[in-house]
């Protein structure tokens, strides 16, 4: 009995075995990577499903997958959207190569945490490869992306390189916050802001992959309160498993103003000046070459005037006829490049190094902008779980800054003088005060220095985790490094340092960002038909800055300019800012039979810029998608490629650019009776509280003709509410201001792009890509029953107006010239009625800065080797008001040289003319009015690129992998009707959320051409 037991127990111990081996035997694990064939880049989300089966799994952000399939499997069907399905055996390590059929919906576009393939997108987000804008002569990124994105309006504010650029993603949204987009390079939000310059002008943006522009608020809701202006989600490039590649890249070229003034040579000067003096003598009848019949007149005064400005020349012979607006710009300003990177790795680690030198010359003299910078972005797979990376990258920038625009020592300011004055005396000395109108800004050049240097470390490393089949840890830690010194040195010639014997000034500047991102990312599909992906993590985000400042006189020699060699140290100062930010998020994608998407996100965030009971905020998302062309009644059209209707809620949040602690009652150290003393210095706000902004979007993406036609349309509606404003307050809080929330502004339009292949052939390919927004932008609540908040500036006229933009321009409605008497004219309330006297005059809303259209058109030809992009950028319904119309266009109401549009003026009775009788010192129409105001709508030929790409045949023979000849200009050529230097412009001293659209004596933008040459090893 025994026995038999111990033989049954044998005899299923045989059998258990034998099934567990045929199971074993029948199921296998195998592995693979799926490559787009075109240039072997990973496929992100491939389906790799077993023939016959449901058995199913989607490839990893590198294209690599793990599925355990059974032992009768035999064929594996690989498809992924805009490629061909594929079949191939199965065996234990599959690797394909997919050709495309359309790759355009294939695209992997990076969404915040994550990334997703633009067909799955149910958000609205711009994409702009890289390779688009590498090598454009500029030193900001943003300006390289002016015109390639529909509701993305980049204006520079001067052509001073290096200096500022205003983006707004859908309009404004604040009053006095920020109405900059969030910068997030490779994860890390970066600082965008500091002590001198642009800060964004330290990236090298050839080392960019590509630029992913979060419009909505779906698509940016998962960056809660830093994401009510939209997010710019930059992702620098990455080495790829293969062959290490070497690419070498310079370029050299010069740079020259877009656009010029036309002003009064010396013969029209000296007539005009006299003329002018004459009517404000109101003398008739004299003989003007008779001194002694108008002795102690202002024309006598005049005429003593132009003796003094003369110098050593005669102006009665016409002896010196200056330009010096000429005099204002650089005759060699040139634009050099190099650029090198490598590349390469295998499937285990792989590397991208790079190195640049860039050194640009503005086009005033003085200016000037360097760039030195290096990236290391390398990746490797520890094992077949873990993942770990670290992007770095390292710059110094140097700037050789010229003054803002409202000093009498910016180079702009040189229009100024008369044309009369020669540049230097017959020393070789340059001339000034007396001699010169005004202070000589050469002088600057002699004898001053404004350098601000740029060190800054921005980095990030990763590990990624596999926990399960479908389930990735993901922990990020990101720094934000920038220390910036200033040097300034004012030698006794120049207005700062006479009467000093010198003035030197060192500010300096220390800004520490590092955040930490730790997340769960989960992928599964689920039989085939439901596709879900879910995000779940927290993010932290420390900020922290240090500003210094000391300054000294009296300088033994221009030789020893340094703050050592200061006779004394007249003064100083240090402060401390910092905040941080604690957030929660999570986000559900959900893909039902590959044609119905929807979206779920929410962030919860903490600020310390705000008080405990407002401390934290929520900020949801929800979004839909319906890709109808999957659709049995669409799917076989003929015409109809692909339809996607869309649809989404966000709520976003601002909490920058209003400061740290402006919800908190400040102190601050200050001398009295010298001793130390405690000053209250800020009124506090515990109330105060996030801007919020909602949005909702509806739009539709096609294709047409197996997508040779593509395109998007988008309506939006953007409502901010809680605006953060610094308000005045009674007196006898013994504060003059307080920041509170005030109102509420919307922004609403329409965005359309428009694809098209419009020949498509083996040696001959034309491709068209057009971008046209429409946006308007209105106030709609301030505080209390306050309706209009008018400009306060002399100069301008900006203004906030309930049921108008920000910033419209406000004031008195200019009428022209009195035909009778020349009296410059104003209407009175009536809008009929007029008046010469502008205090009287009724005030009218006389323009709006902000563009009501904003487009731009891009076509790309190539023929055999050779190939041509042209892109036009156009800026449509916005005014500009030129601030310095009153000294420059005032009718001579001082000695300022004139626009030669002052030749019109009216000089008798009967003249019909805008430009009011010249009266020197008597002011005749020179005040802040829409005599100042003008359209400048335009039209730009953005940049042209021609190349030519040297045969392989003939590189392989060179031992190169390619070479490419090109040649590109920047700001060709300019349409428009704007009088001035040049439309796009907001003059720095002044630029600001409600200060937009004016025009200071700016300089115009940089016209470059610019010769390069890429080699590839």
């Amino acid at each position: 009995m025994a026995a038999t037991k111990n033989l049954s127990g044998w005899i299923w111990g045989i059998l258990l075995l034998f099934t567990a081996l045929t199971v074993q035997a029948q199921d296998r694990q195998i592995t693979g990577k799926i490559t787009d064939q075109k240039d072997g880049s990973p496929l992100i989300g491939a389906t790799v499903t077993v023939k016959g089966t449901s058995i199913n799994a989607l490839t990893n952000e590198n294209g690599q997958f793990s599925l355990r399939v059974p032992a009768n499997g035999t064929t594996l069907v690989i498809s992924s959207v805009g490629y061909g399905n594929r079949e191939v055996a199965i065996t234990d390590n599959v690797v394909v190569q997919l050709s495309t059929s359309d790759a355009s919906l294939s695209e992997v576009v990076v969404v915040g945490y994550g990334t997703k393939i633009k067909k799955d997108l149910t958000g609205s987000i711009a994409r702009i490869k890289g390779d688009e804008v590498a090598n454009t002569p500029v030193v900001n990124f943003n300006q390289a992306l002016q015109g390639r994105a529909s509701g993305v309006f980049v204006e520079s504010q001067s052509g001073k390189v290096g200096e500022g650029v205003k983006v707004r993603i859908r309009g404004a949204g604040s009053i006095s916050a920020s109405n900059e987009p969030l910068y997030v390079v490779d994860g890390v939000p970066i600082n965008s802001s500091s002590i001198a310059g642009n800060a964004l002008a330290d990236l090298n943006f050839n080392d960019v992959e590509s630029f992913d522009i979060l419009k909505d608020a779906s698509a940016a809701a998962i960056y809660g309160s830093r994401a009510a202006n939209g997010v710019v989600l930059i992702t620098t490039k990455r080495g790829k498993s293969g062959k290490s590649t070497v690419n070498v890249n310079v370029q050299y070229g010069s740079n020259k103003p877009t656009g010029h003034r036309s002003f009064l040579n010396a013969r029209q000067y000296i007539d005009l000046l006299r003329e002018a003096a004459i009517n404000s003598d109101n003398i008739e009848g004299i003989d003007p070459l008779d001194p002694s019949q108008y002795s102690g007149s202002w024309l006598q005064f005049a005429e003593g005037r132009l003796t003094r400005y003369s110098g050593h020349s005669n102006w009665r012979e016409l002896e010196t006829n200056t330009d010096w607006e000429k005099q204002a710009y650089q005759n060699d300003a040139r634009t050099r490049l190099v650029d090198v990177n490598f590349s390469g790795g295998t499937d285990k680690t792989r590397f991208f190094l790079s190195g640049g030198l860039s050194d640009q010359d503005g086009i005033l003299v003085g200016n000037n902008f360097q760039r030195i910078s290096s990236r290391l972005n390398l990746e490797h797979d520890a094992t077949e779980r873990l993942k770990v990376g670290v992007n770095f990258g390292l710059s110094r920038t140097v700037a050789k800054r010229v003054a803002d625009d409202n000093e009498f020592y910016t180079p702009m300011q040189m229009v100024a003088l008369s044309p009369v004055t020669p540049v230097r005396d017959l020393d070789g000395n340059l001339y000034d005060r007396p001699v010169t109108t005004y202070y000589n800004p050469l002088i600057e050049l002699e004898d001053s220095r404004l350098i601000a240097t740029t060190y800054r470390n921005l980095g990030s490393a990763y590990l990624a985790y596999k926990l399960m089949n479908g389930l990735i840890f993901r922990s990020e830690f990101g720094l934000d490094v920038q220390t910036q010194n200033e040097d300034r040195y004012n030698g006794s010639r120049t207005i700062v340092g006479e009467g000093t014997n010198g003035y030197g000034q060192v500010d300096w500047y220390r800004m520490l960002n590092y955040n930490t991102n730790n997340y769960f990312n989960y992928r599964k599909l689920i039989k085939d038909k439901h596709d879900l992906d879910a995000t779940l993590g927290m993010s932290y985000q420390k900020y922290k800055a240090d500003f210094s400042q000391v300054y000294g006189e009296d300088f033994p020699s221009s030789d020893l300019s340094r703050l050592a060699s200061a006779g004394r140290i007249t003064g100083g100062t240090s402060s401390f800012d910092a905040s941080s930010i604690l957030s929660y998020f999570a986000r559900v994608n959900y893909k039902l039979n590959d044609r119905y998407l929807v979206s779920l996100s929410g962030r919860v965030d903490g600020s310390s810029r705000f008080g405990t009971e407002n401390r934290y905020g929520f900020f949801p998302a929800v979004s839909a998608g319906w890709i109808l062309s999957e659709e049995s009644f669409l799917s076989n059209s003929d015409v109809l490629s692909f339809l996607k209707l869309r649809a989404s809620w966000g709520l976003t949040g601002n909490a920058d650019g209003f400061g740290n602690f402006s919800h908190l009652s400040l102190y601050g150290g200050a001398k009295y009776n010298n001793s130390a003393a405690l000053i209250s210095q800020q009124l506090s706000n515990e109330n105060l509280k996030w801007e919020k902004s909602d949005q909702t979007d509806i739009g539709f993406d096609f294709g047409l003709f197996n997508n040779r036609i593509s395109g998007e349309v988008d309506y939006y509606v953007r409502s901010t509410r809680d605006l953060i404003y610094l308000v005045p307050v009674q007196g006898t809080t013994g504060f003059t201001s307080q920041t509170v929330n005030v109102g509420s502004m919307q922004n609403k339009g329409f965005e359309f792009v428009l694809n098209s292949t419009n020949v498509a052939r083996k040696n001959f390919t034309w491709n068209t890509s057009l971008n046209m927004s429409f946006n308007k932008n209105k106030v709609t609540k301030l505080d209390g029953d306050q309706t209009i908040i008018p400009g306060n500036d002399g100069r301008y006229m900006n203004s906030l107006i309930v049921g108008e933009s920000i910033g419209v321009f406000y004031g008195p409605k200019f009428a022209g010239a009195d035909p009778q008497n020349g009296d410059a004219l104003y209407y009175l309330e009536d809008g009929k009625s007029t008046t010469n006297d502008i205090n009287d005059a009724h005030s009218f809303v006389v323009g709006n800065p902000n563009p009501d259209i904003i487009a731009g058109l891009n076509n790309t030809v190539s023929f055999k080797g050779f190939e041509l992009s042209v892109l036009l950028q156009g800026v449509f319904g916005n005014q500009v008001m030129n601030g310095a119309g009153g000294f420059m266009s005032a009718s001579f109401d001082w000695f300022d040289n004139q626009t030669s549009d002052q030749l019109k003026r009216w000089q008798k009775p009967g003249d019909i003319t805008n430009i009011p009788q010249l009266r020197l010192g008597y002011g005749n129409g020179i005040g802040a009015s829409s005599r100042y105001v003008e359209d400048a709508s335009y039209v730009r030929v953005k940049n042209v690129t021609l190349a030519y790409n040297i045969p392989a045949k003939v590189t392989g023979k060179l031992k190169m992998r390619s070479a490419r000849f090109y040649i590109t200009g920047v700001n060709l050529f300019t349409f428009t009707n704007y009088s001035g230097w040049d439309p796009e412009v907001n003059t720095d001293y002044r630029a600001g959320n409600r200060n937009q659209g004016s025009d200071f004596y700016a300089a115009p933008q940089i016209k470059s051409l610019t010769f390069g040459l890429n080699v590839g090893f």
